[in-house]
């Protein structure tokens, strides 16, 4: 018997050495909420930061500024690509000064459209970059090109940092189709503008 108590006596004095060589403070409880990341402030200037948190935390523009209006654009309203190039269809007009060698369709309404192009860029744009297509706004149909050789300036060269110039482009629409038009400016360059402006207006 006094061996076994001297054990459990042992054995206490061990447990209570250990309790005092512990802290008096209790252990605090781990917390079970995420303590949310500092917030700091966006250097917009950072080169490397990616588009989307650009657009996040840095862009100031307006939706309208953004992206002008692309369509339902009337003749003489200029619309500009991003990067500072702008075009306007001034007008479409019936032609009928014809050279000695052309002759009118009776069957089709023979128009001019004039485009100015304006160059507000920093560089030099290629105008092969332009082209022009031409449908019915009435009850269908598409134009189809053409070329009158008197007074033609075609979209051909280049245009220089802020000059601008007016183009023309020759086309030929079935009469049915009436005089009623869009114009859809299309540019295919390098830096892949996806944006084609769209005129509506009428041949006179």
């Amino acid at each position: 018997m006094r061996t076994r108590t001297a054990a459990v006596a042992a054995l206490l004095l061990a447990c209570s050495l250990t309790a005092c060589g512990s802290t008096d403070e209790p252990a605090a409880p781990k917390s079970t909420v995420k303590a949310s990341a500092p917030e700091h402030e966006v250097d917009c200037s950072d080169t490397s930061m990616d588009q989307a948190d650009w657009m996040e935390h840095c862009n100031t523009e307006t939706p309208a500024e953004q992206l002008a209006p692309s369509t339902d654009l009337a003749f003489g309203k200029p619309f500009a690509w991003p990067d500072g190039l702008e075009v306007t269809v001034l007008d479409a007009k019936v032609f009928s000064d014809w050279d000695e060698y052309e002759e009118p369709d009776p069957k089709a309404t023979e128009f001019r459209i004039r485009l100015k192009v304006d160059n507000k860029s920093e560089t030099a744009v290629d105008l092969s970059e332009l082209s022009i297509m031409v449908d019915g706004a009435t009850n269908g149909g598409t134009a189809a090109s053409s070329s009158f050789t008197k007074g033609s300036a075609p979209l051909e060269g280049r245009i220089a940092s802020g000059v601008s110039a007016v183009k023309t482009d020759d086309n030929t629409l079935e009469k049915r189709y009436g005089n009623d038009i869009v114009v859809t400016v299309q540019r295919v360059s390098d830096d892949g503008f996806e944006v084609f402006p769209e005129f509506t207006g009428t041949i006179k």
